[in-house]
C-alpha cells in the first residue's frame, strides 16, 4: 500500500500543482483569524499607533510560521485525511504535492518567518512563535490528536498564542493582559471545534481519531460544548472587570456570548442535523467580532 502511494506521489509530484495548491496548504482562512487576534494583541499593547515596521514584520513573521505549521499538519495527517470527507481533497492527500515538497515549502516558510521576527521584531516573539509551531505541528498533530479525547483542549494552547505574540512584538515582554487574551481563545477553542467534531463524528471514527464525540458520545460532547460556552461567557467578562476594556467591549461581549449560548443550548436540547455546523459557523463569527470589539473599544478610549 505504501509503495503504491509513493508511486502515485512520484507521478504527480508538483506536475499538476499550482500556486493555489500551495496556498491551500497554509490554511489561509485559519491563518487570517489567527492574524486578526495577533493584530488586536499588537494594538492593545500600546496607547499609541503600532509602528509600520512592527506591524508588517510582526504579522508577516507570525503568519509565515503559522502557515508552516499548517503545511506540516497536511503532511502528517495525509493518511487520516484520505478517510475523511472534509479533507480527502487536500493537495498532499490527492498527490498534487508530495510530502517532501510540502515539507520543503514548510521549511522555507518557517525559516523566513523566524528570520523576519528575529531581525525586525524581537527574539522573544520569534522564539514564542516557533514554540507555537512546535506545539501545533508536533505536540498536537503528531501526538495529542491521536492519543487523547482532550487533544483539542491541551493542543488549543498553541492556537491561542497569536494575541500574546502580537503583544510581545510591540512590547518585548509578556503582560497579564496578553495572557488574558490567550485565555479567551483557549476557552473558545473546545466548543468551536467540538461542534465540528459532532458533525464529522463518523469521519473521525473511521479514521480512528479519539475526538470527544467518538470516545464519549455525541450527547456528552454536546454537554461539554454547553459548559465550555458558559465558561467562555465568564472568561470574556474579565477584560472589562480588570479594566483592560470598556463598555463597548462589554456590551459586544454579552451579545456575542448570548448568541453562542443560544446555539450551544439548541445543540444540546433542540438541535437537528444542521445545528452543529451552524454552531461551528457562529463560533468563528463570535471570535472575529469579539476581537474587533476589543480593537474598537481600545481606540475609542484612545481617541478620548
Amino acid at each position: 500500500m505504501n509503495k503504491t502511494i509513493e508511486v502515485n506521489y512520484s507521478k504527480s509530484t508538483g506536475q499538476s500543482a499550482t500556486w493555489r495548491d500551495y496556498y491551500e496548504l497554509t490554511k489561509p482562512k485559519v491563518i487570517s483569524l489567527l492574524l486578526l487576534t495577533a493584530l488586536v494583541g499588537m494594538c492593545l499593547a500600546t496607547e499609541t499607533w503600532v509602528s509600520w515596521q512592527i506591524l508588517i514584520a510582526g504579522l508577516g513573521g507570525i503568519g509565515l510560521l503559522s502557515s508552516a505549521a499548517a503545511v506540516i499538519n497536511h503532511v502528517v495527517d495525509r493518511n487520516i485525511d484520505r478517510k475523511m470527507a472534509r479533507t480527502f481533497n487536500r493537495p498532499v492527500t490527492k498527490g498534487k504535492i508530495s510530502p517532501k515538497r510540502a515539507l520543503i515549502f514548510a521549511l522555507v516558510l518557517g525559516v523566513a518567518g523566524y528570520i523576519c521576527l528575529e531581525l525586525w521584531v524581537n527574539r522573544l516573539t520569534a522564539v514564542l512563535t516557533l514554540a507555537s509551531l512546535v506545539g501545533y505541528a508536533v505536540v498536537y498533530t503528531m501526538y495529542l490528536k491521536r492519543a487523547t479525547p482532550q487533544n483539542i483542549v491541551i493542543g488549543g494552547l498553541a492556537g491561542a498564542a497569536p494575541p500574546l505574540l502580537g503583544w510581545t512584538a510591540v512590547t518585548g515582554e509578556i503582560h497579564p493582559y496578553a495572557l488574558l487574551l490567550v485565555l479567551i481563545v483557549f476557552t473558545w477553542t473546545p466548543p468551536h471545534f467540538w461542534a465540528l467534531a459532532i458533525h464529522r463524528v463518523k469521519d473521525y471514527a473511521k479514521a480512528e481519531i479519539p475526538m470527544l464525540p467518538v470516545t464519549h458520545g455525541v450527547e456528552f460532547t454536546k454537554t461539554s460544548v454547553l459548559l465550555y460556552t458558559l465558561l467562555l461567557t465568564i472568561v470574556c467578562l474579565l477584560p472589562y472587570l480588570t479594566g483592560m476594556s470598556g463598555v463597548i467591549y462589554l456590551v459586544s461581549s454579552l451579545i456575542l456570548n448570548a448568541g453562542f449560548m443560544y446555539y450551544a443550548w439548541k445543540l444540546k436540547f433542540a438541535g437537528d442535523e444542521t445545528t452543529p455546523m451552524k454552531t461551528f459557523g457562529f463560533s468563528i463569527f463570535h471570535l472575529m467580532i469579539l476581537f474587533v470589539a476589543l480593537l474598537v473599544d481600545h481606540y475609542f478610549k484612545f481617541s478620548l
